[in-house]
């Protein structure tokens, strides 16, 4: 990540699989950004969603079962930039979400700076 900005993005990570998580948060570190909070359930994303201080999130779209569309709800009234990580692609997002940023798993640390990039631009 480049600029001259010295407090990097925090992101929210919402994952339910604990390696991909523990991946995602390496990547970011990496790649220079903050993790504001890693969590893998709906209820500690929606908690977090509502009342949380991040810049971005990272959102699975299936959280054991459950579809993080309510998150996602919560993030665009509250104006925070979000993307997707689903294993299906975007043509599997619902209409409404089908303009979001999309990763498609498995991804590499590249798609993800660049989507990140694109949501801080």
């Amino acid at each position: 990540m480049t600029g001259t900005s010295t407090t990097a993005p925090r992101v929210l990570v919402v994952e339910d699989e604990y390696l991909i998580r523990m991946l995602l948060e390496e990547m970011l570190d990496e790649l220079g950004y903050g993790v504001a909070a890693a969590v893998g359930t709906i209820s500690e994303a929606r908690k977090l969603a509502t009342d949380g201080e991040f810049s971005a999130a990272i959102l699975d779209v299936n959280l054991d079962g459950q579809e993080i569309y309510p998150v996602a709800d919560i993030l665009t009234k509250r104006g925070l930039p979000f993307v997707f990580v689903t294993g299906y692609g975007e043509r599997s997002l619902p209409e409404a979400y089908r303009g979001r940023p999309a990763l498609q798993k498995p991804f590499q640390a590249e798609q993800l700076k660049n989507t990140l990039a694109g949501l801080f631009a």
